[in-house]
C-alpha cells in the first residue's frame, strides 16, 4: 500500500485533507470480480471433504491472548506439523471442487485461504508483518495477495483470487469478511475451528458477531465512531455508504453497542493494525 500511496502522491500531489487517504485506500482495494469458471457446482452433490488436519492444527496452535486477539504460535510450528499442513493444502488443491455442493465449497475456499496463508507465513517467519511478503508481480502491487499461490482444477490461484474473484462474487455475502484472515491483527480473528458445509453458516454470524463487538472491529471514542479500515476497503459489500455500514454493524452489535450506534450518523475514522498475529 505504501509504494502505491508513494505514486499517487507522485501524479496527483498529497491528498488536500486526511479523508482523502481513505478515498485512495478504498479505491485502490480489489473489486469482486467473478472468475467464471468457478461458478460450476453440483446442488446435489452430497459428498463432503475432510478438514480434520486443519482441526488439528488449528487447535495445537492457535490461541487467544488478553485483548481477545487470537494468536498463532508460528514459532513454535514442528516439521512435522508444517509437512500435514502441506499435505492438507495439497488434498485440497486436488480436489475437483466443481463437482461439490455450494455449501461445501464455501467452507473449501474460506479454509484453503486461511491455511495458505498460514503456510506463507511460516514459510518465511520470523517477520513483522504479511507486508514484509512483498512477492506480487507488477510495479503497482504490494504485499503476497496477487502472486500465484497454488493451483486448482488446473488453475492457477492467488489469495486475490480466492476472495475477490471467487468468495466475494459468488456468495454475495458480507459475512465473509469475518471468516478470512491475513494474518494479521487488525484483521478478524483466525478461528480455532475450519469451517465445514455444516457450520458455515453459524459460524459466519459468531464470528460477525465478535469483531464487531471488539474494539478492533468497531468502537466509540468520545461520541465518534472508529471501525476497522475492513468497512472502507470493502464499503461496498457492506452497503456502500455510512448510514448502510452502520446499518451492518446494528445487526450484529450486542445491546449496548447497537444502543450507541443508533444515535450515530457518520464514521469518524478507518483503523488497521498490520502487526503479525504471531504469538507464543
Amino acid at each position: 500500500m505504501a509504494r502505491l500511496l508513494l505514486i499517487l502522491i507522485l501524479i496527483v500531489g498529497p491528498p488536500p485533507v486526511l479523508g482523502a487517504w481513505d478515498f485512495i485506500e478504498r479505491y485502490l482495494a480489489p473489486r469482486a470480480d467473478l472468475l467464471p469458471h468457478w461458478q460450476t457446482h453440483d446442488p446435489a452433490a452430497a459428498e463432503t471433504i475432510d478438514h480434520s488436519t486443519w482441526a488439528e492444527f488449528l487447535a495445537a496452535h492457535v490461541s487467544r491472548d488478553r485483548d481477545g486477539v487470537n494468536r498463532v504460535a508460528y514459532g513454535n510450528v514442528s516439521d512435522a506439523d508444517r509437512e500435514r499442513l502441506a499435505a492438507y493444502i495439497a488434498r485440497l488443491t486436488a480436489v475437483p471442487i466443481g463437482r461439490f455442493s455450494r455449501a461445501v465449497q464455501l467452507a473449501y475456499w474460506i479454509n484453503l485461504y486461511n491455511a495458505l496463508t498460514v503456510d506463507l507465513v511460516l514459510s518465511v517467519y520470523p517477520i513483522d508483518s504479511i507486508l514484509d511478503i512483498d512477492i506480487s508481480p507488477g510495479i503497482l502491487a504490494f504485499g503476497p495477495w496477487d502472486a500465484a499461490m497454488t493451483q486448482v482444477e488446473g488453475r492457477p490461484l492467488s489469495l486475490n483470487d480466492i476472495e475477490h474473484r471467487i468468495l466475494r462474487p459468488i456468495w454475495r455475502d458480507a459475512r465473509i469478511h469475518y471468516a478470512l484472515n491475513c494474518a494479521s491483527v487488525g484483521c478478524p480473528n483466525l478461528q480455532p475451528r475450519p469451517f465445514t458445509a455444516a457450520n458455515a453458516e453459524d459460524l459466519l454470524d459468531a464470528y460477525a458477531r465478535e469483531f464487531i463487538n471488539g474494539p478492533r472491529g468497531v468502537r466509540i471514542d468520545n461520541g465518534r465512531l472508529v471501525v476497522s479500515k475492513i468497512y472502507n476497503w470493502f464499503a461496498d459489500d457492506f452497503g456502500g455508504d455510512d448510514a448502510s455500514i452502520i446499518g451492518h454493524l446494528k445487526v450484529h452489535a450486542r445491546p449496548p453497542l447497537a444502543e450507541a450506534l443508533g444515535k450515530i450518523e457518520k464514521i469518524h475514522r478507518y483503523e488497521y493494525d498490520w502487526g503479525l498475529n504471531g504469538g507464543p
